[in-house]
């Protein structure tokens, strides 16, 4: 036994272990410069590479199918009963009028002059505040789909009659729930009005069949999806665009996502087909630009676009004119910014800021094409909506400016930021205003 007190044994074991140690000290300085040099390498941007979920399949859902149980929902969340009319007056609604009708209905319109807010068309439609909405594309009929930040989705029948013993005189609201977030888009096909796709944060695409009386789970994507869009041509398909900048094409009739592009690098705000030329979309994102795309040559990776704008700061719109000769591009620089470029010649363009305060406000706003291809219009911070004038000649687009008229009423008590024209009714404009669960409804005189 040595003074030690360890025999041989114990001490060749005592010597490994600090032999060992020594080794493992070396190993984890050189695992650390490595990792540095790992992270040093990595692209700024570590969205560039993106997983993608697998294909997801049609899911029928309801609520009592996901266990909740409409009485046991606390009140501001109980589905009112469906209106009996409501279902069978978009399923029967009547065709749509010949070219020479909508051109007489817009000829003489001045939307400055003729559209009014009457205290009847205004009316609490969901219980929180409202995050999206859509007027349907009935030709007969003023329906509103609206989304809010906790998921539900209301339709306001605007001239549904209340079965009501009281009769009201605004008309009917129902509403389900098939949401878990915010929905952030609604799109309903002017082919196929009773099918009414949402969105929301947390990645659900839901398809609500009036014909089928329910809706289902059509999407679970990874990403919030912030935008929809449907072609045309294309009644059944369906494209919408995520928080990861990721383009989605769905085709229900198989009932999977066809073909996903990476078409930007950050969220996609906004889709939109060209009227005539329905393979062309126009795209905007937070990333700073604006894209024209022909969906017939797009590749999955790093796709060619037939067009990039660049903007400072978020692109938040991209739509096209009525006649598609235009296309209007909304940014956030500054107070909030409108382009509007010439499709024929991309370097034609004009800009115009449409509101004259600073603050948070400007992401939110979109402009939108109204019913003709001289007419813009948007939010402003003077709780107002602004006209903006577009003005075209016979070589192309000439000038842009800020209309003197502005529509204001006094039933907005704040902003309005969420603008959807009805696709057939010349002056009618539903819109929303900040933290508010009401819908107002500009009509024409």
């Amino acid at each position: 036994m040595a003074e030690d007190g360890l025999n041989d044994y114990e001490r060749l074991r005592q010597d490994n272990i600090r032999r060992n140690e020594a080794k493992l000290v070396h190993l984890r300085r050189k695992a650390d410069e490595l990792s540095a040099a790992i992270q040093l390498a990595k692209p700024k941007r570590a969205y560039q590479v993106r997983p993608r979920p697998a294909p997801s399949g049609p899911v029928r859902s309801s609520l009592r199918s996901r266990g909740i149980s409409p009485t046991n929902l606390p009140p501001d969340l109980k589905s009112t009963r469906l209106s009996p009319s409501l279902a069978s007056s978009i399923l029967g609604g009547a065709p749509p009028p010949p070219p020479e009708e909508e051109e007489a209905k817009i000829r003489d319109f001045d939307a400055g002059r003729d559209m009014v807010l009457k205290p009847a068309h205004v009316r609490k439609v969901v219980p929180w505040s409202v995050t999206s909405l859509r007027v349907l594309p009935l030709v007969d009929r003023t329906v509103v789909a609206v989304g809010d930040r906790l998921g539900n989705v209301a339709f306001w029948d605007v001239d549904g009659v209340s079965e009501d013993a009281d009769g009201a005189a605004d008309g009917v609201v129902f509403r389900y729930w098939p949401h878990k977030g915010h929905v952030l888009a609604i799109v309903a096909h002017q082919a196929a009005p009773h099918k009414v796709y949402s969105s929301s944060r947390k990645g659900e695409i839901c398809l609500l069949d009036f014909e089928e009386e329910n809706f289902s789970i059509v999407h679970l994507w990874e990403w919030s999806v912030y935008s929809l869009c449907q072609a045309q041509d294309s009644v059944r398909c369906l494209y919408f665009g995520d928080g990861n900048g990721g383009l989605t094409l769905s085709d229900d009739r198989v009932g999977k996502v066809l073909t996903t592009w990476d078409a930007h690098d950050d969220r996609i705000n906004s889709i939109d087909f060209h009227p005539e030329k329905t393979h062309i979309l126009a795209t905007s994102s937070s990333d700073g630009t604006a894209c024209i795309w022909d969906v017939r040559n797009m590749k999955m990776k790093d796709p060619d676009s037939l067009k990039v704008f660049k903007l400072d700061k978020s692109a938040q719109a991209a739509y096209f004119s009525p006649n598609g000769r235009l296309l209007a591009v909304t940014s956030s620089k500054h107070c909030g910014t409108v382009q509007v470029f010439s499709v024929d010649d991309f370097e034609k363009l004009h800009a115009v800021e449409y509101n004259n305060q600073t603050g948070s406000w400007p992401y939110k706003f979109k402009v939108i094409w109204g019913w003709n291809s001289t007419d813009l219009y948007v939010g402003n911070m003077s709780k107002g909506i602004d006209i903006i004038k577009v003005d075209v000649n016979d070589s192309g687009l000439s000038a842009l400016k800020l209309s003197n008229a502005c529509l204001r009423r006094e039933p907005l008590t704040s902003v309005p930021y969420q603008l959807s024209p009805h696709p057939y009714k010349v002056g009618h404009l539903a819109c929303s205003i900040s933290n508010c669960n009401k819908v107002f409804l500009w009509t024409r005189a």
